[in-house]
């Protein structure tokens, strides 16, 4: 017979003065807007990596998906896991008056493809020298709890600008302008500090 798990657990059945039910006391959770994202490993004509964290305001794109292998057998179909993809991470960025946030993102995506040059990742070998790589060498997505400490981490590694773009300029909005990178990954980790595994 089936149970209720919110009955059984997160029930109210408790005792005014003893305590809290458990649905008050063990349901929050991170918050949407508690987080900081970081580069590493950016090439060395990238100003400041922390001045991009400053300038982060939205991040999306963070996944990881397989792609079924199909099976077809008379009248079935089943499937099997197949080659796993990962996402396409977008990150939005204020356009700040202080920092060099515009130039730097252009200037790594031009590690990409250099477009007043017509070079293709050339800080990468065999172009560039050894060990160098037009890829960061990872990118940290830390989600915060209710004190700003660091409850996990989204680890990103392989990262590289796929496009720059700026939004609209417009003398009708009242808003800060905004530039929006997008980058493509090889791998991923998620990293809680509570029970840390890797």
């Amino acid at each position: 017979m089936a149970k209720s798990y919110y009955k059984e657990r997160y029930g109210r059945t408790f005792t005014p003065g003893k305590g809290l039910p458990t649905i008050s006391t063990e349901l929050d959770s991170v918050r949407a807007y508690q987080f900081e994202i970081h580069f590493f490993g950016l090439p060395a004509d990238v100003s400041n990596q922390s001045d991009l964290t400053l300038a982060a305001k939205k991040v999306t794109g963070i996944e990881m998906k397989n792609e079924a292998i199909v099976i077809d057998r008379v009248n079935d179909k089943v499937f099997y896991p197949g080659k796993t993809t990962p996402g396409e991470l977008s990150v939005d960025f204020d356009n700040l008056y202080l920092r060099e946030s515009a130039s730097d993102l252009y200037r790594y995506f031009r590690h990409t493809y250099d477009p007043l040059t017509g070079e293709m990742t050339k800080s990468a070998q065999p172009g560039g020298g050894a060990g160098k790589t037009f890829k960061a060498e990872r990118v940290e997505v830390i989600m915060l709890d209710n004190s700003l400490e660091p409850h996990s981490t989204v680890e990103l590694y392989g990262v590289y600008p796929t496009s720059w773009s700026a939004a609209e300029f417009n003398y009708s909005t009242n808003q800060f302008h905004q530039l929006t990178v997008n980058f493509k990954y090889d791998f991923m980790n998620v990293y809680n500090y509570a029970n840390p595994t890797t």
